[in-house]
């Protein structure tokens, strides 16, 4: 009587001997979230009442209203932003003589339709998707094409002149207290016959039909206001240290939905409870190799936002949050939101700094751009 089935004994049919897996299996790629101490609590329950935390949500809500733009600011954008949409949609209807380019749609985009603008920077973003290909002289047409038609509505309303400028992107539409600039694409099925010399870069105008889905995407899904608050203040710390500042407005986008809207009762989280999560999820490794990180729900399944960012960035933007958030369980966070100064202007990420005796200090990055030599058995050998 013969066990099993083929040469090799019970197990795997064929040959492999007792219970041997093949070796053709594929390797499954297992990435991990950080540990998130909010979907966790039922595991760690707590032993005592949670601390009273006002103080930094006064902190946080005193910030914000300092990001927050003028009335004045948005309406100087607001009024830019509508003669310059009037123009763009009168152009793609009744193009008239125009005959440098061909428009398929307009569309707002960017910080100021997601009403998540700063102040002091009084820039809107117009999408403008063309039916013909994007070359560089029918951008520079429609900038002076535009150029002239608002500076006529300008006139009527005996506002100042606005100066339209071309760049690599597109052009931009400068009046005396506001901006918008106007983010040239094309339609998807043309972007395979774009050439490099003749049109514009094929990473731009993809990237450019991309803050179109974002914006899509962020209308329908975070429009609480939360979200804007917390984007404000990422946005800000961010600009305000080095080790952040590879971040894109995107993952900020969705860090903040995430840590306002995903726990267990889907309700929105209070904002010094969100701002001590994203700074404990970025400490926790959320954005380095290997992490599950934030799925991005406008690109091909299985996409991670962070991917965008190299290995060096990566590690040093983790290495920044560990810093921050050691930072703010001590009590400094005037200094991590920008309430207060910290010597003269210094980022305190790179600092070493003392709080009732407890010493933090900058971690070292942990990845290595030059990889050591290997260490061979047979490397004195002749």
């Amino acid at each position: 009587m013969v066990r099993g089935i083929g040469r090799g004994g019970r197990g795997i049919p064929g040959r492999g001997g007792m219970g041997r897996p093949p070796f053709n299996r594929p390797r499954v790629l297992m990435l991990r979230p950080p540990f998130d101490l909010l979907l966790a609590e039922p595991a760690f329950p707590r032993c005592k009442p949670a601390p009273d935390d006002s103080v930094l949500t006064q902190a946080l809500l005193k910030r914000h209203t300092e990001l927050c733009p003028s009335p004045t600011d948005q309406a100087a954008v607001l009024s830019l932003v509508t003669k310059l949409q009037a123009v763009l949609d009168n152009i793609v209807v009744a193009p008239g003589e125009f005959a440098a380019c061909q428009l398929e749609e307009v569309r707002q985009v960017g910080s100021y339709k997601k009403g998540t603008m700063m102040a002091g920077k009084n820039v809107a973003d117009i999408v403008v998707i063309m039916k013909t290909l994007p070359t560089k002289e029918a951008v520079e047409g429609l900038s002076n094409k535009v150029n002239e038609e608002v500076n006529t509505l300008m006139k009527a309303e005996g506002s100042g002149a606005v100066v339209s400028a071309c760049h690599e992107r597109g052009f931009t539409v400068t009046g005396t207290s506001a901006a918008v600039r106007v983010l040239i694409t094309t339609l998807h099925q043309n972007l395979r016959k774009i050439e490099p010399d003749v049109h514009l870069d094929y990473k731009v105008i993809s990237s450019h039909l991309a803050a179109i889905r974002h914006s899509r995407w962020f209308e329908e899904n975070a429009h609480h206001s939360s979200i804007k608050v917390l984007i404000r203040l990422l946005r800000d710390m961010c600009s305000r240290h080095s080790g952040l500042e590879p971040l894109t407005p995107w993952m900020i986008d969705l860090l903040a939905h995430h840590c306002i809207m995903n726990n267990p009762q889907r309700q929105a989280l209070p904002i010094n409870v969100a701002f001590r999560r994203a700074l404990s999820l970025m400490a926790g490794g959320l954005f380095l190799p290997g992490c599950a990180g934030l799925p991005d729900p406008c690109e091909a399944a299985h996409s991670r936002a962070h991917t965008a960012l190299d290995l060096a960035a990566q590690d040093l933007a983790a290495a920044t949050a560990q810093t921050l958030l050691r930072v703010v369980a001590r009590g400094g966070h005037l200094y991590v939101l920008g309430l207060q100064p910290f010597e003269g202007g210094k980022d305190i990420s790179l600092e070493i700094t003392v709080w009732d005796g407890v010493v933090v200090s900058p971690l070292a990055p942990a990845y290595n751009d030059s990889p050591e030599p290997m260490d061979t058995d047979d490397k004195d050998s002749v």
